[in-house]
Protein backbone atom coordinates (compact mmCIF):
# COMPACT_ATOMS: atom_id res chain seq x y z
CA UNK A 1 0.00 0.00 0.00
CA UNK A 2 1.21 3.50 -0.57
CA UNK A 3 1.98 6.12 2.05
CA UNK A 4 -0.37 8.96 2.04
CA UNK A 5 0.96 11.76 0.19
CA UNK A 6 1.62 14.75 2.14
CA UNK A 7 -1.64 16.90 3.42
CA UNK A 8 -2.63 19.86 1.34
CA UNK A 9 -4.35 23.35 2.96
CA UNK A 10 -7.36 24.47 1.64
CA UNK A 11 -5.49 27.46 0.21
CA UNK A 12 -3.25 25.35 -1.61
CA UNK A 13 -5.82 23.22 -3.31
CA UNK A 14 -7.52 26.11 -4.46
CA UNK A 15 -4.71 28.00 -6.57
CA UNK A 16 -5.18 24.36 -8.63
CA UNK A 17 -7.29 25.86 -11.62
CA UNK A 18 -9.10 22.69 -13.08
CA UNK A 19 -11.62 23.13 -15.63
CA UNK A 20 -13.87 21.39 -18.22
CA UNK A 21 -12.84 21.32 -21.50
CA UNK A 22 -14.31 19.43 -24.92
CA UNK A 23 -11.34 17.76 -26.92
CA UNK A 24 -11.67 19.08 -30.87
CA UNK A 25 -8.51 17.22 -32.14
CA UNK A 26 -6.19 14.74 -31.47
CA UNK A 27 -3.64 12.68 -33.21
CA UNK A 28 -0.50 10.71 -32.88
CA UNK A 29 2.53 12.80 -31.51
CA UNK A 30 5.26 10.73 -33.45
CA UNK A 31 7.88 13.47 -31.50
CA UNK A 32 7.30 12.27 -28.55
CA UNK A 33 9.52 10.49 -26.28
CA UNK A 34 5.89 8.20 -24.77
CA UNK A 35 3.43 7.14 -27.04
CA UNK A 36 1.12 10.01 -26.75
CA UNK A 37 -1.47 12.17 -28.62
CA UNK A 38 -1.02 15.93 -29.74
CA UNK A 39 -4.94 17.71 -28.24
CA UNK A 40 -6.49 20.49 -28.80
CA UNK A 41 -9.18 21.18 -26.27
CA UNK A 42 -11.73 23.87 -26.09
CA UNK A 43 -12.44 25.71 -22.28
CA UNK A 44 -15.17 27.78 -23.47
CA UNK A 45 -14.40 31.65 -22.21
CA UNK A 46 -10.40 30.47 -21.97
CA UNK A 47 -9.91 29.26 -25.17
CA UNK A 48 -8.30 26.66 -26.95
CA UNK A 49 -5.38 24.69 -25.11
CA UNK A 50 -3.03 22.84 -26.64
CA UNK A 51 -1.90 18.90 -24.47
CA UNK A 52 0.05 16.31 -24.74
CA UNK A 53 -1.35 13.37 -23.54
CA UNK A 54 -0.19 9.55 -22.98
CA UNK A 55 -3.76 8.24 -23.81
CA UNK A 56 -2.89 5.86 -26.55
CA UNK A 57 -3.24 2.37 -24.63
CA UNK A 58 -6.74 3.15 -23.97
CA UNK A 59 -7.93 5.39 -26.73
CA UNK A 60 -7.87 5.93 -30.79
CA UNK A 61 -7.81 9.82 -31.76
CA UNK A 62 -10.95 9.22 -33.52
CA UNK A 63 -12.68 7.93 -29.80
CA UNK A 64 -10.98 11.19 -28.61
CA UNK A 65 -12.84 13.91 -30.48
CA UNK A 66 -16.18 15.23 -28.79
CA UNK A 67 -15.28 13.75 -25.05
CA UNK A 68 -15.10 16.02 -22.44
CA UNK A 69 -12.44 15.70 -19.97
CA UNK A 70 -10.75 17.41 -16.78
CA UNK A 71 -7.96 19.43 -17.04
CA UNK A 72 -5.49 21.82 -15.12
CA UNK A 73 -5.08 24.88 -16.98
CA UNK A 74 -3.26 26.82 -14.44
CA UNK A 75 0.25 25.29 -14.86
CA UNK A 76 2.79 26.88 -16.80
CA UNK A 77 2.98 25.89 -20.71
CA UNK A 78 6.14 23.13 -20.65
CA UNK A 79 7.61 22.62 -23.83
CA UNK A 80 7.38 18.61 -25.19
CA UNK A 81 9.10 17.56 -27.94
CA UNK A 82 7.69 19.86 -31.03
CA UNK A 83 4.84 21.15 -28.78
CA UNK A 84 4.85 23.61 -26.23
CA UNK A 85 1.72 22.03 -23.76
CA UNK A 86 -0.16 24.25 -22.14
CA UNK A 87 -2.78 22.26 -19.55
CA UNK A 88 -2.38 18.86 -18.04
CA UNK A 89 -5.36 16.34 -18.36
CA UNK A 90 -6.36 14.58 -15.55
CA UNK A 91 -6.65 10.90 -15.62
CA UNK A 92 -6.44 7.70 -13.74
CA UNK A 93 -3.02 5.88 -13.80
CA UNK A 94 -3.43 1.94 -13.97
CA UNK A 95 -1.06 -0.84 -12.46
CA UNK A 96 -0.22 -1.33 -16.28
CA UNK A 97 0.21 2.19 -16.91
CA UNK A 98 -2.77 2.92 -18.99
CA UNK A 99 -4.70 6.55 -18.47
CA UNK A 100 -8.05 6.20 -17.71
CA UNK A 101 -9.45 9.77 -18.68
CA UNK A 102 -11.32 12.16 -15.54
CA UNK A 103 -14.65 13.34 -17.37
CA UNK A 104 -17.49 14.48 -16.24
CA UNK A 105 -20.77 12.55 -15.72
CA UNK A 106 -22.61 14.31 -17.58
CA UNK A 107 -22.56 17.11 -20.40
CA UNK A 108 -21.78 20.54 -18.97
CA UNK A 109 -20.53 23.57 -20.41
CA UNK A 110 -16.92 23.84 -21.18
CA UNK A 111 -14.65 26.23 -19.14
CA UNK A 112 -16.68 24.73 -16.12
CA UNK A 113 -14.28 25.25 -12.90
CA UNK A 114 -13.74 22.23 -10.53
CA UNK A 115 -13.81 22.65 -7.03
Amino acid sequence: MEAAPDPLSWAEFTKVDMRIGTIVAAEPFAEARNPSYKLRIDFGELGERKSSAQLTDLYAPADLIGRQVVAVVNFPPKQIATMMSECLVLGSLGTDKAVTLLQPERRVANGLRIG
